[in-house]
């Protein structure tokens, strides 16, 4: 029988999330460091292209995407976009999404820990949990430069759960995109995806981080 919602966010004392489109409203920032960069670098592509066809991917797939065949375009294009969306973090503009804060900061008072699993390059994340003051937050954080698979690889987060030893049946992953819940349902682990339309396969749907909160409380009745 499939648990509930309830019950699996009050059994669980691991807690993996994702970034983008989980925790913080990055997106805009990153379709638009992308569109600059590819009309700097690969302009035949900017015409097709659509940032919605790639949520969840890390920035050098969706390069190698872009420009296939071509490994010395590609890394221009992933460095150029990689730059122009730290510019844009530490300018402030990636918000932090409603209910984060309540979130991470009802875990951490429950004495749950907390780990950041991202499909971001180190020196991005870094940026933008610094911007927002949300670097406090984890114990540890995996990000693409440490792991040599993307998102929805179930290897993204069996790694990160044999880095971190994390118990698989003590955890369970927040994640938005179905690339990441792909990844997270293949490793064997309990997902909550948020922010979704369409809930992906094996998901378990919220429609906020509000509501993870919410089912929180539950616990305590």
């Amino acid at each position: 029988m499939t648990p509930s919602r309830a019950s699996v966010a009050a059994g669980r004392r691991t807690w993996l999330f994702d970034l983008d489109g989980t925790l913080v409203d990055s997106c805009p920032a990153h379709e638009a460091a992308f569109r600059q960069a590819i009309a700097e670098i690969a302009p035949g592509a900017l015409a097709s292209f659509r940032y919605a066809d790639h949520v969840g991917a890390s920035t050098a797939e969706v390069a190698s995407r872009l420009v296939p065949g071509d490994a010395v375009a590609a890394g221009r294009l992933a460095r150029r976009k990689q730059g122009l969306y730290r510019e844009y973090a530490e300018a402030g503009r990636v918000d932090v999404l409603p209910g984060a804060r309540r979130l991470l900061d009802r875990l951490t008072r429950d004495g749950r820990t907390l780990y950041l699993v991202t499909s971001g390059s180190r020196g991005s994340v870094e940026r933008v949990l610094a911007a927002r003051s949300l670097d406090g937050c984890f114990r540890a954080v995996l990000t693409s430069d440490d792991v040599p698979v993307s998102k929805p690889d179930p290897e993204f987060y069996a790694y990160a759960c044999r880095r971190w030893a994390v118990d698989v049946a003590d955890a369970v992953v927040v994640e938005d995109s179905a690339h990441g819940v792909a990844s997270a349902v293949g490793a064997g682990l309990a997902t909550f995806q948020v922010h979704a339309a369409e809930p992906a396969a094996g998901a378990i749907s919220v429609p906020g981080l509000d509501e993870i909160v919410s089912l929180l409380h539950q616990e305590q009745r």
